[in-house]
């Protein structure tokens, strides 16, 4: 089976909000007075698994970025993110309100 390229899937656009991602990340790392290795012990993942993570490489497993952010306790980001939903909540006020009517 050949293997996918998962750069061109997506978009740069989204490689680019990944990549920034993985910077937001290595900074938070090191506000917290860690290292990349102390993160490797804490969590299982080699060296290369966490380099690529803040990298923002589209091919880490989205539990693996879940993982590093409770290490250094920002599980709580993760499920936020969705709850913002902006769009969604605009759309829905358009139908309730259409209802209305």
């Amino acid at each position: 089976m050949a293997r996918r390229d998962l750069h061109s899937v997506l978009f740069p656009k989204q490689l680019k909000i990944l990549t920034l991602f993985g910077e937001d990340l290595l900074l938070a790392l090191k506000r917290r007075g860690l290292t990349k290795k102390m993160l490797c012990e804490r969590t299982g993942f080699d060296h290369k698994t966490v380099n690529k993570v803040f990298a923002g490489d589209p091919g880490v497993a989205i539990g693996t970025y879940l993982k590093i952010m409770a290490v250094m306790g920002m599980e709580n980001n993760f499920s936020e993110m969705a709850a913002h939903d902006e769009l969604g909540i605009k759309l829905q006020n358009i139908k309730l309100l259409e209802g209305s009517k």
